[in-house]
């Protein structure tokens, strides 16, 4: 008898047609309903209990997601934490200057080579290297990263810098708090996304090297547009990459958090820099 099934009686015995009929014995339970919800009738001995069990079971997935959820956005917190520090520490002690008359563009072209390059290894090999090392590789990004952001004390002042990186934090919370929230699936916008971020990039290196009055300022309001959509989209991902390798122990858990941190740190790092562009006021 498969779960769900009310129990049959058997037949007649074929060789006692005028023998009593043997029905299959079952024990019942009374399942009493919280107040205020219907009364069921009678349940199957057990099935009360494997409903609690199971019940159990969906709290524990989904308390083990939020924690590893709550990983990688600790670990997105630590790498911010890093890059400012060392932002201001390079600004405080003149370092990034010292580093550009020394190397001029080729150190930043360098710099920059060197970021892209640890971001797409780390997303590429992060199975195959250990949770420790990745988690290293992912705050010596930030390193890098606040070195090289140490050059927008030289453009925008105090007052700019933190005006947009507190508009920053409080855009990015409402978005992932509603990302967490909505039944909007952001994923199924993903490749929209990516297609747009590569036209973005596009025009942005075309502007480099043709500026266009007044353009400037629309391709970065577009592009705060596309990075609070990929924010969005990389909020649902991290809750998806957990559920699906909740299962493979908390070593690939740990991985998952420092890839899920890297896409959610550049979200806001990408986000922080449109809202400086839009709205800093330059020294």
């Amino acid at each position: 008898m498969t779960f769900g099934q009310q129990p049959q009686g058997n037949n007649n015995q074929y060789g006692n047609p005028n023998g009593p009929q043997q029905y299959g014995q079952q024990q019942y339970q009374y399942a009493q309903a919280p107040y205020g919800q219907p009364q069921y009738a009678y349940a199957p001995n057990g099935a009360a209990a494997m409903n609690t069990q199971a019940a159990y079971s969906y709290e524990q997935v989904q308390s083990a997601e939020r924690a590893s959820v709550t990983r990688a956005y600790g670990e997105m917190t630590i790498g911010l934490l890093i890059t400012a520090v060392v932002a201001v520490a390079a600004q405080m002690t003149g370092a990034y200057i010292a580093f550009l008359q020394s190397t001029g563009l080729i150190g930043v072209i360098l710099f920059a080579v060197i970021q892209v390059g640890m971001a797409v290894y780390l997303g590429a090999r992060i199975m195959t290297i250990k949770a420790s090392t990745a988690r290293v590789m992912f705050y010596v990004y930030a390193a890098l990263m606040g070195f090289t952001l140490s050059s927008i004390f030289l453009i925008y002042d105090l007052g700019s810098i933190g005006l947009a990186l507190g508009m920053t934090a409080l855009f990015f919370l409402v978005l992932t708090m509603f990302s967490m929230t909505t039944k909007m699936d952001m994923l199924k916008a993903g490749p929209i996304l990516m297609v747009a971020l590569i036209v973005l990039i596009i025009s942005q290196l075309i502007l480099a090297f043709l500026p266009v009055s007044g353009m400037t300022q629309i391709v970065c309001a577009i592009g705060l547009i596309i990075f609070a959509g990929m924010t969005m989209y990389d909020a649902q991902v991290t809750r998806a990459l957990f559920a699906q390798y909740e299962a493979q122990g908390p070593d690939v858990i740990k991985k998952v958090s420092i890839v899920c941190a890297l896409n959610l740190y550049l979200d806001f790092v990408n986000m922080f820099l449109y809202v400086l562009q839009l709205l800093g006021n330059r020294d």
